[in-house]
């Protein structure tokens, strides 16, 4: 789960500075540190990563969208504040707007607010890719351990969408514009 942080983390940057990074990839695609499949004689698993680079792929050939994003941050014992909900977003030539939220938070789900700003959506979906623990990972023995699933933990109000992420948490929405 830690890989697919780092590649949900480093994504969120691209996208962030999209109007200078043309296309990024992954150099490694398997058996490797941070690989997206691991391969064993005739069997193969997807890795968290893989699952990350297959829920982000909404944002491909998409337009960035500046997001106007309400969570709480982490404080440390020592007092640092660190940012718990990290967030993209784009949208795309037929109007759909797609949002990609990490909370890094180890152990508490953070609250979200989301501002659309006047955009009128319908039917918000999403997916989740999280785990009971970070160090969670999928093997050959294990395949399934950390899966997107249905994410169902959000409400949508006039201009406002607020969503319940959970601990350890990687999440992508699709919000189809509401005329469609």
């Amino acid at each position: 789960m830690r890989d697919a942080f780092v590649a949900a983390l480093s994504l969120m940057v691209f996208h962030k500075h999209a109007d200078r990074v043309k296309m990024a990839n992954i150099a490694q695609l398997a058996n490797v540190l941070q690989a997206m499949v691991l391969t064993k004689e005739d069997k193969m698993v997807l890795t968290p990563t893989y699952h990350v680079f297959e829920m982000f792929k909404v944002h491909q050939g998409a337009s960035f969208l500046p997001l106007d994003v309400k969570a709480p941050d982490i404080v440390t014992p020592d007092k640092c504040v660190i940012q718990a909900v990290y967030a993209t977003a784009t949208v795309n030539q037929q109007g759909v707007t797609h949002i990609s939220l990490a909370n890094i938070c180890l152990d508490k789900s953070c609250e979200v607010t989301i501002n659309l700003k006047g955009t009128r959506v319908k039917d918000p979906s999403g997916r989740i890719l999280t785990s009971q623990q970070i160090t969670d990972y999928n093997d050959f023995d294990h395949p399934l351990t950390v899966m997107p699933v249905t994410y169902s933990g959000m409400k949508y109000g006039k201009d406002i969408l607020t969503l319940n992420i959970p601990a350890r948490s990687i999440v992508t929405l699709e919000l189809l514009p509401a005329g469609k």
